[in-house]
């Protein structure tokens, strides 16, 4: 069984704080570092540049990934590589030459994800599974934070989880959730099969702090891990 991680997205972040936010989730025991980029056309909202995220790069030793909520992410995929994003996650919605896109990104020496909308159907990754080491089911729409999470989104979830077994591809692919994760909700998220938790707004709100509500997301979220 692969271990939860826990991925904190920084978009609910002061972005007049971001360098000293990220140190606070490095010392609250979190495993890597999401980027939530929107390029205010596939989603509404605009957010981080790589310049941003290279400014933050050399304050911690966590990976960093980005989930590109973009069109054409191909074509900016190098920039993201070189401020220092070991994973890049595209939308499967977004690409109009899935695999082509995938390729690209691990030529560039870091591996690829691929992110589905609630709308889209768990198939739509079915033969890229061996160009990736994550596939992302969105519990929410992508391009806000402080969602409320999806339940109806588990038996997607599970089903991922089936095509990565089927596969035989468990040791290498990682299946991750984001939106609406909290402690009330993880349980569903990780029964279903979810090993990586993204979380935001939950562990911000926390009025223990970003510690306690790191660990009791990942006790919760282990108790419930089932590889299905």
């Amino acid at each position: 069984m692969k271990p939860i991680q826990i991925a904190p997205s920084v978009l609910p972040v002061d972005f007049s704080r971001l360098g000293d936010a990220i140190c606070e989730l490095d010392s609250a025991g979190v495993d890597l570092i999401q980027w939530d980029v929107m390029d205010g056309q596939f989603v509404p909202n605009l957010t981080f540049g790589p310049d941003i995220i290279a400014s933050t790069r050399a304050l911690t030793k966590l990976p960093f990934e980005a989930h590109l909520m973009v069109l054409t992410p191909e074509a900016m995929a190098s920039r993201y590589v070189e401020a220092g994003c070991s994973r890049l996650i595209v939308h499967a919605e977004a690409c109009s030459n899935l695999r082509h896109t995938l390729e690209t990104i691990n030529a560039l020496g870091v591996t690829s994800a691929v992110a589905l909308n609630p709308e889209t159907d768990a198939s739509a990754v079915a033969d890229v599974l061996d160009l990736v080491d994550l596939i992302l089911v969105m519990t929410v729409r992508p391009g806000f934070g402080g969602q409320k999470y999806i339940q109806t989104m588990e038996p997607k979830i599970a089903q991922v989880r089936k095509m990565i077994s089927e596969a035989k591809l468990d040791d290498k692919v990682n299946l991750e959730v984001d939106g609406g994760i909290s402690v009330d909700t993880v349980a569903g998220a990780a029964k279903s099969g979810a090993n990586i938790l993204v979380a935001g707004s939950a562990l911000f709100k926390d009025p223990k702090g970003l510690t306690h509500a790191v660990q009791q997301i990942r006790q919760t979220a282990t108790a419930s891990f089932v590889a299905n």
